[in-house]
């Protein structure tokens, strides 16, 4: 515990961390753990590329993990049945098991970028407004659209090509920002460069398209765990499937004990004050938090598991935003998952203690209620309901 003592989160934060660590106790024995399932290892079945979300590419993520789906190395075996089955297609979310020796397994979370319905719905958009049919290939459709030709001819990542995507990582970009984006991408056997020379038409048209469904996958991407940031190992993506490191999430432990509460209260604090303040010097922010958002892994640490509201503000570089009054670029893209006339915040209206009042609204409430002597309670409430006002005493 005591390395999260010294990560006090503000001044609002900091009352209330002092009194988790007193509940608490100090005792590192009591943070949250979780036992991982053993999977059941069953005989062979079939992946089909519609399942998979293959036959949508190169409208999709990417195929770096295909094979291990195809060798049975990665099993939804929770849910498969008698009959070999595989799970519903509907879900937006799988558990399953991930080996790369046939004999240690270890939990993985299957996602996709969006649910099925919205989907074929961004699907069935792109087909009538682009081509004026019911069905199409996506592919050359989205080929032909003004916004990719110009990533065609495009050797960099620049901020024009990303204006007007509704992910909140782009709502105001640096170059610093986008040429880490391409440099970490993983789809691609050669990252490395900030030029976009070792990407292929395919490439591009991926990496175009997660951005404008989902930037968790590109997220996991380029601020990996193994340099510190709380994310889930990013493992690969087959279609529209995305596959990471497990995690359960954060609602899974409302009910916890006391010790473990506390230790996820600070832990979560912590983690909110490290993408504040950090080496790199970029500034993250929340547009929305709810119970899924964060997860504990089976070690008892708490990760962002869900991070496609996340938006990234970089202090050293100003990034690209619109002047008052001036009109966003729109197209098929700025409109797959959202309604194109949706409004987002501006950069300038974020303020340093943003996320943390969103926590302290939404989280922290439901996972500290009713765990402590009523006297400690008291005084956790009261900051809570602080806090939530974002430090205004009335």
């Amino acid at each position: 515990m005591g390395r999260w003592i010294c990560c006090l989160c503000s001044r609002v934060a900091d009352p209330l961390m002092l009194l988790l660590v007193l509940a608490l106790g100090c005792d590192p024995s009591a943070a949250a753990t979780a036992s991982p399932s053993v999977p059941h290892v069953k005989p062979s079945y079939s992946f089909g590329r519609t399942f998979l979300g293959l036959d949508k590419c190169n409208a999709c993520i990417g195929t770096s993990i295909c094979k291990k789906f195809f060798k049975e190395e990665i099993r939804f075996d929770t849910w498969l049945s008698s009959h070999l089955k595989l799970p519903p297609s509907s879900l937006l979310s799988y558990s399953g098991n991930y080996t790369d020796d046939a004999k240690s397994w270890r939990l993985v979370d299957i996602t996709r970028l969006t649910s099925k319905y919205q989907h074929d719905r961004a699907d069935k958009r792109i087909c009538t407004s682009l081509l004026q049919t019911r069905s199409c290939s996506l592919e050359r459709a989205l080929r032909r659209t003004p916004r990719f030709q110009k990533w065609l001819r495009a050797k960099r990542l620049t901020p024009d090509l990303v204006q007007g995507l509704p992910s909140p990582m782009l709502r105001c970009p640096s170059q610093r920002l986008l040429d880490r984006i391409v440099r970490r991408y993983a789809e691609v056997p050669d990252a490395g460069s900030i030029y976009m020379d070792h990407l292929t038409e395919r490439d591009k048209l991926r990496l175009l398209y997660t951005l404008a469904v989902n930037s968790h996958p590109i997220l996991l991407q380029i601020f990996p765990d193994v340099e510190g940031w709380p994310f889930p190992r990013y493992l690969g993506s087959c279609g529209r499937l995305v596959v990471s490191a497990s995690t359960r999430p954060l609602r899974d432990f409302f009910g916890a004990a006391p010790e473990v509460a506390a230790d996820l209260a600070l832990q979560l604090l912590a983690v909110l004050r490290s993408m504040a303040t950090n080496d790199l010097n970029y500034f993250f922010y929340f547009t929305h938090v709810d119970a899924g958002t964060f997860g504990v892994f089976s070690n008892g640490h708490l990760f962002i598991r869900d991070a496609s509201t996340l938006g990234i503000i970089d202090k050293e570089e100003a990034g690209s935003q619109l002047i008052n009054g001036q009109q966003e670029y729109k197209d098929i893209f700025s409109c797959l998952t959202v309604d194109c006339h949706s409004a987002f915040l501006s950069c300038d209206s974020i303020r340093e203690t943003h996320s943390l009042i969103m926590v302290c609204q939404d989280l922290l409430p439901k996972l500290l209620a009713r765990k402590f002597q009523p006297h400690v309670q008291e005084r956790i409430d009261a900051f809570l309901q602080r806090c939530a006002r974002g430090g205004d005493d009335r």
